[in-house]
């Protein structure tokens, strides 16, 4: 996610004079709470996914395979893995929305100063706790871990620490392309227009074309909810119009395709699940429409103050419970016996405790400093 992973916390458009959008009196509320509370939803479908709804390591914690422990729910789970797509449309919404009226160096700043603490403090997380004796789950080597640092891993292919860095690498390539070409000309509702145009126009040529640097840049498995995610903050600056819902449309039709096409398989017994097109659909379909209703103000009325405590928590979450958690439900389930579901829903609460620590011990004092290290903003 979404990163997703994985941007700021959504707050009011800058309403610096000169900017394009509604005057601040026609403006929503100054923190879209719900959205927060969508980006939880979304990480904990992707934990509900890598606890019950897939194979692999989590058998091994489980001690069988996540179907037999949640026989009724594990088909269920397995469509959780499109908390993802719901990450990048929210992402896309966010990060217009965070870029609008921004320098260069600002946007890079929040950017930077919002993924790197918390990662790298989960990097030595996991690390350190993958390296005790008794976890039996192999460590990544030395030098790979160091380029784990980075955030640049995978196109240099070393071995990922934290199996969910993928998304942040996709998150990185958006923010590289949001910010060349709208943050640095200056954001103007007719440059993201065309920018969201040229990005699905060149993704799906990119597509087509089968160029391995081309998919890398352009990234046309994933171009889409982004550029959706951009349509619906361009509907809730400016207001309905059909250009923005066109963008929205276009978005949601190539994206329910790729998800099809990710997802989708014959029945086949020798596969973990089975996920049915039409559902598949749906879920990309009600992320895109969650979403919508916060573009729209129609969930302004969820302005709770939890839902700000459960956004700051999703990214550090997100970050640690797959890998953290193999080793909770080993723990809990194959060591102390307590059964599958009440293990399943301690191993949520766990994590979600692992993400508080994080972001008050970690994002809450380095975020501010980095931002002011790089921006040369001291405090006086």
């Amino acid at each position: 996610m979404t990163v997703i992973p994985l941007a700021d916390a959504p707050g009011k458009p800058d309403s610096s004079p000169g900017l394009e959008g509604k005057s601040p009196g026609q403006r929503p509320p100054s923190r879209l709470r719900a959205l927060d509370g969508l980006r939880l939803v979304a990480a904990l479908m992707v934990a509900c996914y890598h606890y019950g709804g897939r194979g692999g390591e989590i058998s091994k914690a489980w001690g069988s395979s996540p179907a037999d422990q949640f026989p009724s729910t594990s088909e269920w789970f397995a469509y959780g893995c499109l908390g993802v797509q719901i990450f990048f449309i929210i992402s896309g919404f966010v990060i217009c929305m965070s870029g609008w009226g921004r320098p260069l160096k600002a946007f890079f700043a929040s950017r930077a100063s919002r993924l790197f603490p918390a990662y790298w403090a989960a990097i030595i997380l996991v690390t350190a706790i993958f390296a005790l004796p008794a976890v039996a789950y192999a460590s990544v080597s030395p030098s790979d871990t160091l380029v784990n640092f980075t955030m640049l891993q995978q196109p240099l292919g070393a071995d990922r620490v934290l199996g969910v860095c993928w998304t942040l690498w996709a998150e990185l390539r958006f923010y590289a392309l949001f910010a060349l070409f709208v943050v640095l000309p200056g954001a103007s509702k007719h440059r993201v227009v065309l920018f969201c145009a040229v990005w699905t126009l060149a993704a799906a040529m990119a597509d087509a074309a089968n160029q391995p640097l081309l998919d890398v840049a352009l990234m046309p498995e994933y171009a889409s909810y982004f550029i959706g995610g951009i349509g619906l903050y361009l509907v809730h600056r400016f207001g309905s119009d059909a250009l923005s819902w066109g963008i929205v449309g276009v978005s949601f039709l190539i994206g329910q395709r790729y998800a099809v096409d990710v997802l989708w398989h014959a029945q086949n017994p020798a596969f973990f699940s089975y996920r049915h097109t039409s559902v598949i659909i749906a879920i990309v379909a009600i992320g895109y429409l969650a979403v919508a209703l916060v573009a729209l103000g129609k969930l302004n009325w969820a302005n709770w103050r939890w839902l700000t405590v459960a956004g700051a928590l999703t990214y550090p979450f997100y970050l640690v419970h797959e890998h953290l958690g193999w080793v909770t439900v080993q723990a809990l389930h194959r060591e102390l016996d307590i059964p599958s579901h009440a293990t399943f829903a301690l191993t949520i609460a766990i994590m979600l405790a692992f993400a508080w620590l994080l972001h008050k011990l970690v994002e809450t004092p380095l975020t501010p400093i980095m931002k002011r290290s790089i921006t040369g903003q001291h405090k006086r």
